[in-house]
């Protein structure tokens, strides 16, 4: 017989949620997880008994949380804060996903609009449809448990992601709310970020509470095989401070052993592998090698945005452009040349991207501390400048006559693939950012890597380069987020969220 709808189902849902008012961020995060845990389940509950062959009686639906505001005054704000607060009277909103996993962004987040507005924060249902698969959470393979589903549209039954409305308007700038209805709260609503959350586990081979606040992010996996090293040292040695390191395969070693926990190993690597190095309250650094070019550094970017980072930083290897730089001299941007053309529709090239103050002393401070120069001395090994990135991995078989003069023209440096999509990216979703490189070839000046000099190279530099990204990510964490995120990054109408 078959099991094909002829008419429209009615509409199951969870009962519906009596909006509920608090001046305690603590007490609204708990409601959130509650009416979010709730609504899940009775999505992934409803699945399990149609996998099971129950009779199909109704379509099954569930919505996101929402939280939201309402002030009539511009209240009086800390003008030293990027976020925190909105900036004018009105009514903002803002729906939620996984708030267990987002716990304190929220209370920090919540906490300040309190304090800032004076006003009471709302918890309500939004008109938002939680997709079946993100109620799963990531990694999940609602499909491959599908079969009883055969003759039957899944989104017959259940709502499933809409990419129609799954876009980055807001972070871009470019939303306008239709008259009458509430403004932004966050950069990002829960569908796009449920979305992204999918996409790190698949790129990553990690779960996204493993992702730490602080990013490094590389294009050789020479750098990777290094911070593994380290990695598991430290936890063989106790942690000083940091409590587990995550491999690929969420393979976790804990702090005081020098043994996963599981013997599990992957078949294969994911195409972005990511490595966590945790600490409490995710005070820890991640690592992600990208591998090269910059569509997958917009790609992680993209995704990794969604957690609300503190920071990240590229290390990687660079061409160098001047004769009087040396292979395995440092590289540390202050401006970037845009030739990459992977986010000319979200972010036009005429928009600058400014080096961050606190990055870059960080940055530089820790290349004096790691190398043992300081002052004048530094510029025997590093080099303050522009950094262009090109998405032609060998424009030197082209006519170089073009590259080469905007290069001279915009006082350019040093030359890779991934640095200014990197940035940008930090630029446009408000994630502070920074780029050190390391010279690995002059081709200009006829200098390529050949085999045997490859090898010297990589050996001798790679893991000087790498703890000169930690100890600056190290520095990072050191100053409190309020002043880490830079009111540079915002634009005139900003969420209230950071």
């Amino acid at each position: 017989m078959s099991k094909r709808i002829s008419s429209p189902l009615d509409i199951s849902s969870p009962s519906p949620f009596v909006p509920q008012t608090f001046d305690d961020p603590v007490k609204a995060v708990d409601v959130l997880t509650e009416l979010y845990e709730r609504n899940t389940t009775f999505l992934i509950e409803s699945f399990a008994k149609l996998a099971k062959g129950a009779p199909i009686k109704s379509r099954y639906r569930a919505f996101y949380p929402q939280v939201s505001i309402e002030t009539t005054s511009y209240g009086h704000i800390d003008t030293r804060l990027s976020y925190g607060h909105v900036t004018a009277p009105g009514i903002y909103t803002t729906t939620i996903t996984r708030p267990q996993l987002f716990r304190h962004y929220l209370k920090q987040q919540l906490g300040l609009l309190i304090k800032n507005h004076n006003v009471p924060v709302i918890v309500s249902e939004s008109t938002t449809p939680i997709p079946l698969h993100f109620a799963f959470g990531e990694g999940a393979h609602v499909e491959a448990s599908a079969a009883a589903f055969m003759d039957i549209p899944m989104r017959d039954l259940f709502d499933t992601p809409d990419l129609n409305t799954t876009d980055d308007e807001i972070a871009n700038g470019e939303y306008i709310p239709p008259p009458g209805e509430p403004s932004p709260l966050a950069p990002f609503t829960a569908q796009r970020i449920d979305y992204s959350l999918a996409r790190l586990a698949h790129y990553t081979a990690t779960g996204a509470q493993h992702f730490q606040n602080f990013v490094l992010f590389t294009n050789y996996q020479f750098y990777i095989d290094e911070f593994c090293t380290w990695a598991r040292k430290l936890m063989a040695e106790g942690g000083d401070g940091y409590t587990a390191f995550v491999e690929p395969g969420n393979i976790i070693t804990h702090a005081g052993s020098n043994q996963p926990e599981t013997d599990v190993t992957l078949t294969r690597l994911p195409q972005m592998p990511a490595y966590h190095l945790k600490k409490k309250g995710h005070a820890g650094i991640t690592m992600i090698n990208i591998g090269v070019g910059p569509s997958n550094a917009k790609t992680i970017t993209d995704h990794v945005a969604v957690l609300r980072p503190h920071a990240w930083l590229m290390l990687g290897h660079c061409a160098g452009l001047r004769n009087s730089q040396r292979l395995g001299d440092y590289v540390l941007a202050h401006a970037y040349m845009r030739e990459d053309h992977v986010l000319d529709d979200d972010l036009p090239v005429w928009v600058p991207i400014p080096a961050l103050a606190e990055v870059q002393v960080a940055l530089e401070g820790a290349v004096a501390e790691v190398t043992g120069y300081e002052g004048f001395e530094l510029k025997r090994i590093m080099r303050t400048g522009t950094v262009g990135t090109i998405d032609n991995r060998n424009w030197e078989l082209r006519d170089q006559r073009g590259p080469v003069k905007r290069l001279s023209q915009a006082r350019a440096i040093a030359l890779d693939m991934e640095s200014a999509t990197i940035a940008a990216n930090g630029f446009r979703f408000r994630v502070p950012y920074g780029t050190l490189l390391c010279v690995s070839d002059k081709p200009l000046h006829g200098e390529l890597k050949l085999p045997g000099m490859a090898t010297a190279f990589y050996r001798t530099q790679v893991n000087q380069h790498l703890q000169i990204g930690i100890r600056a990510i190290q520095k990072l964490a050191a100053m409190p987020p309020e002043a880490l995120h830079s009111r540079k990054l915002r634009s005139f109408f900003e969420t209230a969220f950071q």
